[in-house]
């Protein structure tokens, strides 16, 4: 069945958002399937970049119906507010091009507030959150306690839901942190108003796309952050609340095992991660500064979320091979190869030395990763600007056998390299 499905390998922005954009070309529908607004993705078009946190990075095609699945956890501030905000830039978002699951949880005020006051009380020992509510709202859903999309159906029921909700959310936060909780009637009935914005939009997103397969219309799972930020197969406790692997895309929109055509990795050809957590290959100094940029464009690594710059490194092999055995990857996109121009020599790491062993493969997951240090291969770079190569061959040598490296080392194919921003700049392998 035509189900592709996109997932990162690293710690998130891996450049998901440029990849789903080159192959929704060819879908008919985009579907987010994990994560909330703690993650972001940036789709540049011309002279246009727009900037999606919730809304599926392939509605940018006039023909595409994006859907947000059940596994994905919703501000509908941040939802409606991105809606309008993609209006202006002259997208068309209407209930027939966006549908949003009934199952799908939703965050409020109150597990944003909770969430500030959890990340306050641990002190040193933050896991570096984005502070957007993420966590709650999941630990809601898990306590079977949460708020849900369908509930907005019913305008009645759903104000006194609402005002439940953040009578027992103010309680934890006043009681158990001491921290100062929100207005209950002013976010109930904020709460309600966008309610009113959203309920057209609201439908079985299940029975949508498992009607759609049956049709033989085209599908693309969109993740959100990636493998190691997987509350279950990432860096934990230094992770995400959800499952932004291959296998979450099933759960999170409610299709079976047996639809999925191709796995899609998008990695970067460098390392980069947010917030806390280990991260055996970063670098520091003069060589941070040329993978990292100024800042000064959409391209260079700060967050788009949270603003926030990012911690750099070389490309970490060992991490690549799990995150592509969690996955099951069909192919690799490798996003950010024109980054690597103009080093003399480029470090790949494809093992890890710890207490006089050596080992490829990680041995407990990806957990307690400071005992690790990378074992480095040297590679020659490239003085060449890449940005305008379209096709292999335009590449310089040394660009493809790092790339041809990639290939042996985790024995994936690569068919699509980004070499910069815009949607062009792109050199497909098949």
């Amino acid at each position: 069945m035509p189900l592709d499905i996109i997932v990162g390998t690293q710690w998130g922005d891996e450049g998901k958002g440029r990849i789903v954009d080159l192959l929704a070309s060819n879908a008919d529908i985009v579907a987010r399937y994990s994560g909330g607004d703690n993650a972001g993705h940036t789709v540049t078009v011309g002279d246009r970049t727009f900037k999606l946190h919730l809304i599926p990075s392939g509605l940018v095609y006039p023909h595409t119906l994006g859907v947000i699945g059940n596994g994905v956890v919703i501000n509908p501030k941040t939802l409606c507010t991105e809606m309008e905000k993609l209006r202006q830039q002259g997208l068309i978002i209407n209930p027939d091009r966006l549908a949003i699951s009934h199952s799908a949880h939703l965050i409020t005020p109150a597990h944003i507030a909770l969430d500030q006051a959890q990340e306050s009380a641990r002190g040193s020992s933050k896991i570096g959150t984005t502070l957007r509510g993420i966590g709650p709202a999941y630990t809601d859903k898990i306590a079977r306690s949460g708020l849900r999309v369908g509930e907005m159906l019913d305008s009645k029921t759903f104000t006194e839901a609402a005002l439940r909700h953040t009578h027992h959310i103010n309680h934890t936060i006043t009681n158990l942190f001491s921290a100062k909780g929100v207005d209950v009637i002013y976010t109930a009935a904020e709460l309600c108003d966008y309610a009113d914005i959203l309920r057209p939009y609201i439908k079985d997103v299940s029975l949508l796309l498992n009607q759609a397969l049956a049709d033989g219309k085209k599908i693309l799972a969109e993740g959100a952050q990636g493998t190691l930020l997987d509350i279950d197969h990432g860096t934990y406790p230094y992770v995400t609340s959800s499952n932004p692997t291959a296998a979450g895309a099933l759960v999170g929109l409610g299709l079976g095992v047996g639809c999925t055509e191709r796995v899609f990795g998008v990695t970067k050809a460098f390392q980069t991660r947010v917030g806390e957590g280990p991260f055996p290959t970063e670098a520091f100094g003069n060589i941070a500064f040329r993978l990292r940029g100024t800042g000064a464009n959409p391209w260079d690594e700060y967050g788009t979320t949270t603003g926030r710059p990012r911690r750099v490194g070389w490309l970490d092999m060992v991490l690549l091979r799990y995150a592509a055995r969690i996955n099951g990857l069909t192919d690799l996109a490798v996003t950010k190869l024109d980054i690597l121009s103009g080093f003399k020599t480029i470090m790949i790491c494809n093992a890890y030395r710890s207490g006089g062993n050596s080992y490829q493969e990680l041995p407990y997951g990806p957990v307690n990763l400071e005992d690790f240090n990378p074992v480095y291969e040297e590679l020659p770079g490239w003085e060449e600007d890449i940005r305008h190569a379209r096709h292999w061959e335009e590449l310089p040598q040394a660009a493809r056998n790092y790339i041809l490296r990639m290939e042996e080392l985790v024995s994936i194919p690569v068919r699509l390299i980004s070499v910069g921003p815009e949607r062009e700049q792109v050199v497909e392998l098949g």
